[in-house]
């Protein structure tokens, strides 16, 4: 697999877009480090942007960024906050473990579906992933895009998140 085809599984005009501009910034390197990524290439999706820097050492990701809609899902800025600290306990070690398989092999992810589901609020949409390095060879964070429509509903009456791979 490649990126272009990870581009063209994406449906989204506007995650697209957050794709495109990670390829951009990585050049000739295998990934991009987190200075290349350029908020003015993405400003008009910002608001969906969101990113967690990860610590072998601790086996950990803490959070970088997240635009407004993000925080909006959580009620507050994930800058700074270690990523166990943001999700439910059910919910993490499922999240953690996806977060890590785009550090890890890397890869890309796409998902769509229901997106997310915190504090009774839910949100169908599609989401992607991709890794960060800061020496262009061993990932180290990643970034990413939920593009989301808020929902009513139990999570017994919406679709999970199918998830969809790509080698880098």
């Amino acid at each position: 697999m490649s990126f272009l085809e990870f581009e063209q599984s994406i449906t989204s005009t506007a995650l697209k877009a957050v794709a495109r501009h990670w390829n951009d910034a990585r050049c000739d390197r295998l990934m991009p480090d987190w200075t290349s990524i350029r908020p003015s290439a993405i400003a008009g999706q910002l608001s969906i942007v969101w990113s967690y820097r990860y610590d072998l050492s601790t086996d950990t990701f803490t959070g970088r960024l997240s635009g407004d809609q993000i925080d909006q899902i959580f009620g507050k800025n994930l800058r700074g906050v270690p990523m166990k600290d943001v999700y439910p306990p059910n919910e993490y070690p499922r999240l953690f473990a996806r977060a890590k398989r785009v550090v890890g092999e890397p890869a890309f992810y796409r998902g769509e579906g229901m997106v997310f589901e915190h504090a009774a609020h839910f949100g169908l949409g599609e989401r992607i992933m991709m890794p960060l390095s800061s020496d262009g060879v061993t990932s180290d964070g990643v970034v990413g895009a939920t593009e989301y429509k808020a929902v009513r509903g139990n999570s017994s009456d919406l679709h999970a998140e199918a998830e969809f791979w790509f080698p880098l």
